[in-house]
């Protein structure tokens, strides 16, 4: 498998971090959640008291923050400055604000040239597994398998209410419109379904049945 990509998009809650570890391990390649960096420099945004309301401030500062990625399936992570942000950048705080931060350009330019570092520097042992909602339209346009998944609104409300804490169906079903709608309308790199891409429905799969037709993909495809 050396040089294998394999690229996993689609919305929150259509499965695409818990499907992504599980190839990632069955494949034995490495694995990188593209999503946790876009949290991991809003968590940064945050703490530094920047107004995520002006892009022109947001630009301004996206070169300060220092990004380390684990790539294990295992025990996949990030840490900015050194510090351990794993549990900080899955906090509502961050979720409702990253979506701003990642809308502004020069945010995505710095992690899109990082993202295809770490690619590129995992095809020497065997490739990668790489999550988020632009890798197979912008970070890696020639991925050896492109994959978007989707889930009825329902199923990826049920499924996020289920991670979290203090939250309901609802509350979750609102907050993922409102992302979905900022993500798939702006002006750079957008959430959008790669023309190659295969679309995969989770809605009636449970994680072993999604992680099979992947490697099923990946063995027709590889």
């Amino acid at each position: 498998m050396s040089g294998l990509v394999v690229a996993m998009d689609g919305p929150s809650g259509s499965g695409k971090s818990s499907a992504s570890r599980g190839v990632a391990r069955a494949l034995g390649v490495r694995y990188l959640d593209t999503g946790a960096m876009y949290r991991a420099v809003t968590w940064w945004m945050l703490r530094q008291g920047v107004d995520l309301a002006d892009p022109e401030a947001i630009a301004s500062r996206s070169g300060e923050p220092e990004l380390v990625m684990s790539t294990d399936p295992d025990a996949p992570g990030v840490t900015v400055d050194g510090v351990d942000a794993n549990g900080p950048i899955r906090t509502a705080e961050v979720t409702r604000a990253v979506s701003a931060v990642s809308a502004v350009p020069e945010v995505r330019a710095r992690l899109v040239a990082l993202q295809r570092e770490i690619i590129a520097a995992s095809l020497p042992s065997g490739g990668i597994v790489v999550e988020g909602r632009d890798i197979g339209t912008v970070v890696a346009p020639d991925a050896t398998v492109k994959v978007f998944l989707t889930a009825s609104a329902d199923a990826r409300a049920a499924r996020r209410t289920a991670e979290l804490s203090g939250t309901t169906v609802e509350a979750q079903k609102a907050e993922m419109a409102r992302r979905d709608t900022l993500d798939s309308t702006r002006r750079v790199d957008p959430l959008a379904k790669a023309a190659d891409a295969v679309e995969l429905d989770t809605t009636p799969l449970d994680l072993d049945e999604v992680i099979a037709e992947v490697l099923r993909l990946v063995k027709e495809r590889a």
